[in-house]
């Protein structure tokens, strides 16, 4: 897995969403789902699935979500387990 926990999670407009808890997938087979994002003391950790990742670079996550839409995103706690 290329993306690392600590990470910092941008938005396509460049905003701050969070940063990378968990990545999700199945490491033996090389399959990324998704991340864990924290969004801040407050707020509950989000869901972001690979799809909505634009690109990564070394200590960055850029999603194709502008920080709206980010807003959006699914909670943790509601998505199913695989």
């Amino acid at each position: 897995m290329v993306i690392e926990p600590g990470w910092t999670v941008v938005s396509s407009d460049d905003q701050g969403i969070g940063r990378v808890d968990e990545v999700v997938g199945d490491m033996n087979a090389d399959i990324f789902t998704g991340i864990k994002v924290l969004t801040g003391l407050l707020g509950k950790p989000k869901y972001v699935p690979s799809e909505q990742v634009a690109e990564i670079t070394e200590g960055r996550v850029a999603l194709t979500l502008s920080e709206d839409d980010a807003q959006m995103l699914r909670d943790w706690e509601d998505v199913p387990a695989p």
